[in-house]
């Protein structure tokens, strides 16, 4: 069976970054790490290095190589989550390492990654079949910046 890998490319740092992601997400874990014996378009011998890395149960690589295309909101990391205290731990070490916050649960990491920080619990209200609900609890998700689970309860709950 064919393996996904989502592939992030890093200017620099990537390893910084990699051991940051590890470190907050739990049950995640740093693989091989590989430094390219040959020149490649970024340049000399050993100045790419590749590191496979798991986030929860999703497999990545990330890749030094230098300046290429800036992440941006095509792509992002949705990290589903349990609880409030799990929301605000994330979100916390996320922007003490300086991360930037936006809309709706997403924040964008010191390295420019998008990230989503929100509840599992999210995609079921706003997919519920009472539209009314799924209403009022995303005009209150679209209002926020961090999410705040007793507010989504509360616009769901009427």
């Amino acid at each position: 069976m064919p393996q996904v890998v989502s592939n992030l490319w890093f200017a620099e740092q990537a390893r910084e970054a990699v051991e940051f992601y590890v470190s907050i997400i739990p049950d995640s874990r740093i693989g091989r790490t590989t430094i390219l014996p040959a020149e490649t378009p970024s340049g000399p011998p050993g100045s790419v290095e590749l590191i496979e890395f798991t986030l929860g149960d999703q497999a990545f690589l990330a890749m030094k190589a230098g300046p290429l295309d800036s992440f941006n909101h095509s792509f992002s990391i949705a990290i589903l989550l349990e609880s409030q205290a799990e929301i605000d731990r994330i979100w916390d070490a996320f922007l003490a390492n300086g991360g930037t916050p936006e809309a709706c649960g997403w924040l964008r990491d010191r390295w420019g990654l998008s990230w989503q920080i929100v509840p599992r619990i999210l995609s079921e209200m706003v997919a519920d079949s009472d539209h009314e609900r799924a209403k009022r609890v995303t005009e209150v998700m679209l209002g926020m910046v961090k999410i705040d689970v007793a507010a989504l309860e509360k616009a769901f709950n009427g």
